[in-house]
């Protein structure tokens, strides 16, 4: 038959290749074992028509096969990642795919922006906290030691940020993109700022003003459903921590600008994101980009860091520093990875089965995509352009107080 000859025709350019433990199960009850090494990962093909999905891996065939349920895998999480991305790799070798670039294609509407926020953000709160810290934190963390565990480097890089841009008792804060509010309670009650959240998210905003309340907050702290570029005032302070990856290339410029016009003249400012190291900026490798784009974060895109700095001085901000942080994304995602395989039973009585399997390999797949340089996070201070040098630090030693 016809599958059986191009499938014994990728089995045997996949073993040419170097040694997978990886068992491919067919429906019918053969299996083909891709090297001589006991099988790490099982791949389970229930009948002829998903052979596609096999034949041509891509991060975004084989993601979209186990997601839909065309294909079943069993092993552990790490094993399954890796034995993923090792095919994608060698079918690249092997047979050269043409990937799909939308180079800031996407519109990001208002309207736009506050639906994929609400697919991405307002699955439950119960299901984020199955797998985030006890603070709710979702966002890279900083391991200054390595050491920590993830509520004490969550706090940790709160703390990090709001000493970078020296948060002082009475100044106005912005936190775009807040989250379920842990940023600006810190500010609030450790530095005393007067602090605003905005979310686009109703399930961050609802709990955000709970957590506030709970915590005696709200005389210093206010959180508001609200798109970035309907923010009025001036803040002395303002932080975006795990936000701009949703803004689109295209904008970035005018977030940029936005956050200036928001900000008083001696400000700063602390972005913190994700970032390609494509500098093509285009999708991410063997597919994933596809992947990610069709079902984790709709309309997400990441920029190159030559392009964060290009655009943040077309929209009036000077760069003043700027800390890579990858090795703690890293790291992070893989304690969230952790806790999500620890709490799988309790994660599958919260969604259904298609997010349940969305989540669990984006996690362990960003964890991947981070340790290996596909992707990377920075923290980049600025403030406004054109300012006496006189008004800029010396050094850098104030970031890193005497513990």
């Amino acid at each position: 038959m016809f599958w059986e000859k191009r499938l014994a025709s990728w089995i045997s350019s996949m073993r040419s290749q170097p040694a997978l433990p990886l068992r491919v199960q067919l429906w019918n009850g053969r299996h083909f074992d891709l090297s001589s090494r006991t099988p790490e990962v099982t791949i389970r093909v229930p009948r002829a028509s998903a052979l596609a999905y096999l034949l041509n891996p891509s991060l975004a065939n084989l993601g979209r096969a186990y997601v839909e349920g065309k294909l079943e895998v069993e092993g552990h999480l790490k094993a399954i990642i890796d034995v993923a991305n090792a095919l994608a790799h060698q079918a690249l070798i092997t047979k050269p795919q043409s990937f799909t670039r939308w180079l800031g294609s996407l519109s990001h509407t208002r309207h736009e922006d506050a639906a994929a926020i609400a697919y991405h953000y307002d699955v439950s709160n119960a299901f984020y906290a199955a797998f985030l810290d006890t603070g709710m934190v979702y966002s890279c963390a900083y391991f200054d030691t390595g050491e920590q565990d993830l509520a004490t480097a969550q706090l940790k890089k709160i703390d990090h940020i709001l000493t970078k841009i020296r948060v002082r008792p009475g100044d106005r804060l912005l936190d775009i993109g807040c989250g379920w509010g842990s940023l600006v309670m810190r500010a609030a009650e450790k530095f005393g700022a007067h602090c605003t959240g905005i979310t686009l998210s109703k399930n961050q905003y609802e709990l955000a003003t709970e957590r506030i309340r709970a915590a005696g907050l709200s005389d210093r702290i206010s959180i508001r459903l609200e798109d970035y570029r309907d923010v009025s005032g001036r803040y002395d302070r303002i932080t975006s921590v795990g936000m701009f990856e949703h803004v689109g290339l295209k904008n970035l410029s005018l977030y940029f600008s936005s956050i200036r016009k928001l900000l008083n003249d001696d400000g700063l400012v602390m972005n913190h994101g994700i970032t390609t190291t494509d500098v093509l900026e285009g999708n991410a490798r063997y597919g994933a980009g596809d992947f990610i784009n069709s079902y984790v974060f709709p309309h997400g895109e990441l920029p190159h860091i030559s392009t964060v700095l290009k655009t943040m001085q077309e929209g009036g901000l000077e760069t003043l520093d700027i800390e890579n942080l990858r090795r703690h994304y890293a790291r992070t995602c893989s304690l969230w990875a952790e806790n999500f395989e620890r709490n799988a039973v309790h994660i599958r009585s919260l969604v259904d089965e298609r997010r349940y399997r969305i989540w669990r390999i984006y996690l362990a797949g960003c964890a991947h995509a981070f340790q290996h340089d596909w992707i990377s996070l920075y923290q980049v201070v600025c403030g406004r352009s054109g300012r006496d040098a006189n008004r800029l630090e010396w050094s850098r030693q104030y970031m890193y107080p005497t513990q």
